[in-house]
């Protein structure tokens, strides 16, 4: 038997404007291009995509199912410039065969940083998921799979309004080097265990990155041995992990289908063929589960251990993408230093009772948490930049240092509104 978890990861950042140390105005976001980006994804990807994966759970009678990560950065900008993504979703999430998992709002490395916002931004985007969706996510997915023992263990101790656990599992990486040989295609668990909040163990489900890679990577690579791939032969390599596994974690980012595989290449015809595909190879035996599903069907079949920070970025698998250099440290170091007197300034705005300094208030730590996105530190990573990698994908600047010279002048203008230098310019 083997069950297939399709994960997709929604995300778009607010990319910033070109802003000079001459600028004095509280406007730090390229709404024009962020708006083309967003429209031009949603033509070739998100339309597209959802609108053929709500047809095959239609089509295979709920027996095609899905997952979705969908940040609360890039909803803002589907409602604001492509509001028909949003009905496809809403569509797909009526059928009872999609489901929504949590993040961080703003798709932030704020666990690292700060808990009191990790944990805000994470209740900020199940409130945005459950208004727009009618669900209550109950896996979750940290920005770019970013995980540890540590975060495993923290999401234990957070509870619902009720005082039950609020998350099942959560989804990460598949590392050799943590799997000691065992395969990712079993549901493990945390050290020390704990409860989940469907009353079973709390549970992680690992990406087979191999498979997953296939897919996102290599599927138009024509130097590639295995080029093409079909829904045929990655339907028989995902039947070959039964008995060696039951589970097949196939996570990757949602543009993968149009974006980064442009419809040309026949990647949108491999997906609507795979379903049946999967289903014909094992008659009676293959299946796709959500994975709340996966994590209530299969029991953990061990521990995976993962003392140090890992992602599913580069060949590294660590967070080296994101700070791997003094520009990144310095640029990450400098917002958080910021969080505390933001906080305390709206705190005193609230108790002001001043509906211009609440409003002042709430636009600056809106703005700060739009900073917080992981994208931003992403832009200044020096790892391979010369090489056109991804890295550079929708990166809207020339350099890495040209990204750091950028976004520390927006944040020097966040710390003059923050101490009154430019308050009448403030929103």
């Amino acid at each position: 038997m083997a069950s297939i978890v399709f994960y997709f990861q929604v995300h778009q950042p607010f990319r910033l404007k070109r802003y000079t140390v001459f600028e004095d105005h509280p406007f730090y976001f390229a709404d024009d291009k962020n708006a083309e980006i967003c429209r031009k994804v949603a033509t070739k990807c998100y339309l597209p995509a959802t609108r053929l994966i709500l047809d095959l759970v239609r089509r295979h009678k709920g027996n095609f199912k899905v997952s979705y990560s969908i940040t609360g950065v890039a909803l803002d900008q589907l409602q604001a410039w492509s509001p028909e993504v949003i009905d496809v979703f809403k569509a797909l999430a009526d059928t009872g065969c999609c489901e929504f998992m949590a993040e961080t709002y703003h798709h932030s490395l704020s666990f690292l940083f700060s808990k009191q916002e990790f944990v805000e931004q994470v209740d900020l985007h199940t409130r945005r998921i459950r208004d727009l969706f009618g669900q209550t996510p109950t896996v979750f997915r940290n920005t770019e799979l970013i995980y540890s023992n540590e975060l495993a263990a923290f999401l234990q101790t957070l509870r619902d309004a009720q005082g039950r656990p609020r998350f099942k599992g959560v989804c990460c990486e598949g590392v050799d080097w943590l799997l000691h040989g065992r395969s990712p295609n079993f549901v493990y668990a945390p050290p020390g265990g704990g409860a989940g909040a469907h009353g079973g163990p709390f549970a992680l489900l690992l990406k087979n990155y191999r498979l997953s890679d296939d897919v996102a990577f290599r599927f138009s690579n024509r130097g590639w041995s295995e080029w093409p791939l079909t829904a045929e032969k990655f339907a028989r390599w995902a039947n070959e992990i039964n008995g060696n596994g039951y589970i097949c974690n196939l996570f990757m980012d949602y543009e993968t289908f149009g974006e980064h595989q442009w419809a040309e290449t026949g990647v949108f015809r491999f997906l609507e063929a795979l379903p049946e595909k999967v289903f014909d190879v094992n008659p009676g035996h293959n299946h796709f589960n959500t994975v709340s599903e996966a994590i209530e069907r299969f029991p953990p079949a061990g521990v995976y251990e993962a003392p140090n920070l890992i992602s599913w970025a580069d060949t590294e698998r660590d967070l080296s993408a994101w700070l791997g250099n003094s520009m990144q440290d310095s640029a990450l170091k400098e917002l958080y230093k910021l969080e505390a007197p933001i906080r305390r300034r709206l705190q005193e705005a609230r108790a002001s009772d001043d509906a211009g300094e609440i409003e002042a208030a709430g636009h600056l730590i809106n703005d700060w948490r739009k900073l917080t996105t992981s994208d931003h530190f992403y832009y200044m990573c020096t790892k391979y930049f010369a090489d056109g990698d991804v890295h550079k994908y929708f990166n809207p600047y020339d350099s890495p240092y040209d990204s750091y010279i950028n976004f520390m002048n927006v944040l020097d203008n966040v710390r003059e509104r923050l101490e009154g230098v430019s308050a009448g310019a403030a929103r």
